[in-house]
């Protein structure tokens, strides 16, 4: 294949210097390797983004490669003036700030990706949304459509189930608790077969990435005579990722689950039967893939067998269709637990969940800021119907807004538009939202709390959090720290993960420090507006350092802070529960949208913080 390749830059000018060389990509939908053809965007040259092959996406940065990008112009489209309703001008108030978020691409993985992929969703979702606005326009301002992001999906007519294999469209991406279930026969001469999850795909790339590749091979390959399952990703950048394999000595654990269950190729020595594996020929198989907090897990016939960790850019929101082939006879397939937004038309307290607009650098006691993700719904309604009926909020003395970027999936991005013009509680981010850019949303918190409102503590928590706000005002206002306050469960002694195969790897590039500063836990902390402050100006300085771990970032520029004279308090809090709930918490993480509503009809009906789990 002949690529281009451009890239010096001279003052304000750019030199094209060209390359040319030959380089062979494996075709993830073939068995054959054979030569390819890379796009380039041609109708806008502000996306064009060339780049080369590059290591294990674990640790790939968008400047370890090869680009042809003009930062500013990269997102420009982003933030041309259009003619929106206040409420919903509200809802931009900090994409309207951040138009130069893309210069804090060092250091955060995918950002420069995100900024070119929210480019094309935007675009596409203003297309939509001139299009509705001519057609309805006598309509009521509540969208009255159909369904477009169900629950439940399912096939069990097995004329559909072709010798070619079989796709199931997941019209809205997977979300944590979301489950497809795949029952079939292995058939044929190897009973050999392949589940794919993939992405959407983008114009410049013809095939989709591979977010998860679950390929059964009863013969074994080339490495093993035996059994054997393998279990990768594919992108167009990366191509194949490192493999991992069942059985395997590998000890390494996803959402405290084995990789690989150590009952796979293990030998029964009382009966010498054959070393056991889950799949056999000509024998029905009921298997199960769901989504965990950090991976997929995969059990057939009720028994837990593989684990496999969500990798860098390739996560389950981005899922958008299942892809079966091989020697399987298909029974049925079923996806459970998708994301799905609420039929306006039968919510009865419709009313009780809007949010009163608030004017501008309105006084505030606090500001609480909730990171969300687009396909996210049914955990901000959960949010809604609880903590944020408390009656600060209510009256006003505190204000919660979800933070919420972008979604590849069009159809995501039209239910996140509706339920903007429908609450009036979300801040849309103007980027795509990968989990390695939730700093960015850090400094919308901050800008937010400190410019569209001005509140005296601004506050970070989680979609899946119970915050009990009644706790969090009285323990600050007996604190009475007013400058200086960071509020949490204070991690004093952290070392950066050096382990490649962990969530939180930081590589010594990122971070060359031993230690982190005095931290505080994601789930839910406080600072002081003097804080926040401080990162929205060097936010506008363009002096902030990026790092990816937002909880961690904000302990280090607040260190900074310390070193240029500032007088930080630390209040460790014991009761952020971090890791789920324990009785009398002030704030419980990992919650689903049911242990959300028992915690506040518990709190309701005893007056006391009692876990549901």
């Amino acid at each position: 294949m002949k690529k281009w390749l451009a890239c010096v830059l001279t003052g304000s000018f750019i030199v094209i210097l060209i390359l040319r060389y030959n380089v062979m990509f494996k075709n993830p939908f073939s068995n054959n390797s054979l030569q390819q053809r890379i796009f380039v965007n041609t109708i806008d040259p502000r996306l064009k983004w060339v780049q080369q092959p590059t290591v294990s996406p674990a640790i790939q940065s968008p400047e370890a490669v090869n680009q042809v990008v003009v930062a500013d112009e990269l997102v420009s489209g982003l933030f041309l003036d259009r003619n929106f309703s206040s409420e919903v001008q509200s809802s931009l108030f900090t994409w309207n700030e951040m138009k130069h978020i893309v210069n804090y691409s060092k250091g955060l993985p995918n950002a420069l990706e995100a900024a070119r992929e929210a480019r094309i969703a935007w675009d596409n979702l203003m297309d939509i949304v001139a299009k509705k606005q001519q057609i309805e326009v006598n309509e009521s301002s509540v969208d009255h459509k159909g369904k477009q992001c169900p629950y439940f999906l399912s096939k069990m007519d097995t004329k559909d189930f072709g010798d070619k294999g079989y796709k199931l469209r997941i019209p809205c991406g997977l979300i944590q608790g979301s489950a497809i279930t795949i029952i079939g026969i292995p058939n044929g001469l190897s009973g050999s077969f392949r589940i794919d999850l993939t992405g959407e795909s983008v114009p410049e790339e013809p095939n989709p990435p591979i977010v998860l590749h679950y390929n059964v091979r009863l013969q074994g390959d080339k490495v093993t005579e035996d059994p054997v399952i393998v279990q990768n990703t594919w992108t167009t950048a990366q191509d194949w990722g490192e493999e991992e394999r069942c059985p395997s000595r590998n000890n390494k654990k996803v959402d405290d689950l084995k990789q690989c269950s150590e009952k796979v190729g293990k030998r029964d020595n009382r009966t010498r039967s054959k070393p056991y594996f889950p799949f056999k020929l000509g024998y029905l198989s009921v298997t199960t893939l769901r989504v965990g907090e950090e991976g997929f897990h995969m059990t057939v016939d009720g028994k837990q067998i593989t684990s496999f960790a969500y990798r860098e850019g390739l996560e389950p929101w981005l899922v958008n269709e299942v892809r079966i082939f091989g020697d399987i006879n298909l029974t049925s397939v079923l996806a459970s637990g998708l994301p799905t937004s609420e039929d306006l038309e039968h919510i009865d307290d419709l009313d009780a969940l809007r949010t009163v607009p608030l004017p501008l650098h309105r006084p505030l006691d606090l500001f609480i800021g909730v990171f969300s993700t687009a396909n996210n719904f049914k955990r901000r309604m959960a949010v809604r119907r609880t903590w944020m009926q408390y009656p600060a909020v209510k009256s006003g003395t505190v204000a919660v807004r979800f933070f919420a970027g972008l979604h590849k999936n069009q159809i995501v991005n039209e239910e996140l538009w509706s339920e903007i013009k429908t609450y009036g509680d979300i801040q849309l981010m103007p980027f795509v939202d990968y989990y390695g850019l939730i700093t960015w949303k850090t400094i919308a918190i901050c800008i937010f709390g400190t410019e569209a409102v001005s509140a005296k503590y601004v506050m970070k928590t989680d979609d899946d959090a119970f915050v009990r706000v009644d706790e969090v005002l009285g323990t600050i206002s007996k604190e009475n720290v007013k400058h200086g306050l960071l509020y949490g469960l204070i991690n004093y002694d952290a070392q950066p993960h050096r382990n490649a195969d962990s969530k939180w790897y930081i590589s010594p590039e990122e971070y060359p420090e031993k230690t982190y500063p005095p931290w505080a836990h994601g789930p839910g902390y406080v600072v002081s507006n003097d804080i926040a402050k401080a990162v929205y100006t060097k936010h506008k300085e363009r002096s902030l350092r990026m790092f990816k771990l937002e909880d961690v970032a904000m302990g280090i520029w607040i260190a900074e802070m310390k070193k240029e004279g500032f007088k930080v308090y630390y209040k460790d809090e014991k009761r952020v529960y971090n890791e789920g709930c324990n009785d009398g918490f002030v704030v419980a993480h990992y919650q689903s949208p049911r242990e959300m509503l028992c915690l506040w009809q518990k709190l309701q009906a005893e007056g006391v913080a009692k876990c549901c789990n």
